[in-house]
């Protein structure tokens, strides 16, 4: 049985929780300060240099400070969850304030967005890159070229997506109040089934790229190679398969 982050470190929490001793809650956010980059290097593709890199895991690092001297062990849950929802929370509305995604990327992406939910709606089934294309009064080469450029603002729309169903599904974990701890697992374990289910419903090529960018941590040049295909043909392969993964987690609790 795999055991628990915050079981790891029992007797640091133990120390801090009783003696509120600044080094024993340094220790701890050392511990898990590879959680803050393992978060920040999901939105890879939203920043260009390493400068920006340096102020979203800084952001993330205070966010895990805070997380830390929240968190009550005592409550039989998660710190990884607890803390995972706080950085991603902060490094999204960092990258909102910061503007790094142009607003007419983000208000193109949030148009594509809402028409693919529309079309889905009235069709009952995934709608095609030419019906969208159609409904959006575009030709389908236009639609692969905003698929292409508008990359980033496809990443934090998705991210987004995530972490905000994540929050209203744990509300109360985030405030680490009154919790049934078997009951926000299930729901997590939900929610990650969800998103499993929607990468099975992908193409082989959608499936790969996911895979390869999410879980391998390649740029989308590495990709390229290893497809031996375009670095712009991944873009377009990347941005189509995250609006439909998107759709699916926003989906999530309204099917039943």
């Amino acid at each position: 049985m795999e055991v628990e982050a915050s079981d790891k470190y029992t007797e640091q929490w133990k120390e801090y929780k009783e003696s509120g001793d600044v080094e024993a809650r340094n220790d701890i956010v050392l511990a898990y300060a590879d959680l803050v980059k393992r978060i920040v290097l999901r939105f890879k593709g939203s920043y260009s240099n390493y400068g920006q890199l340096d102020d979203m895991i800084n952001q993330g690092m205070i966010a895990l400070i805070d997380a830390v001297e929240k968190f009550d062990p005592d409550m039989g849950n998660k710190f990884e969850t607890f803390a995972s929802l706080k950085i991603k929370g902060a490094v999204i509305d960092f990258m909102r304030k910061q503007d790094w995604i142009p607003r007419n990327q983000r208000s193109m992406v949030k148009e594509l967005n809402a028409v693919y939910d529309t079309l889905y709606a009235e069709l009952g089934r995934e709608p095609s890159k030419e019906e969208i294309a159609a409904r959006m009064g575009i030709d389908t080469d236009r639609l692969e070229k905003i698929l292409q450029k508008r990359q980033n603002a496809m990443i934090l729309s998705f991210e987004e997506a995530i972490n905000e169903k994540m929050m209203t599904a744990f509300p109360l974990l985030t405030e680490q109040k009154e919790l049934d701890a078997p009951e926000a697992e299930m729901l997590r374990d939900e929610l990650k089934q969800q998103l499993t289910d929607a990468i099975g419903t992908l193409g082989e090529k959608a499936q790969l790229v996911i895979s390869l960018y999410y879980y391998e941590n390649l740029k989308l040049r590495e990709i390229a190679d290893v497809m031996k295909i375009t670095e712009s043909r991944v873009s377009q392969i990347h941005s189509a398969a995250i609006m439909k993964l998107r759709h699916r987690i926003e989906l999530y609790d309204k099917e039943d």
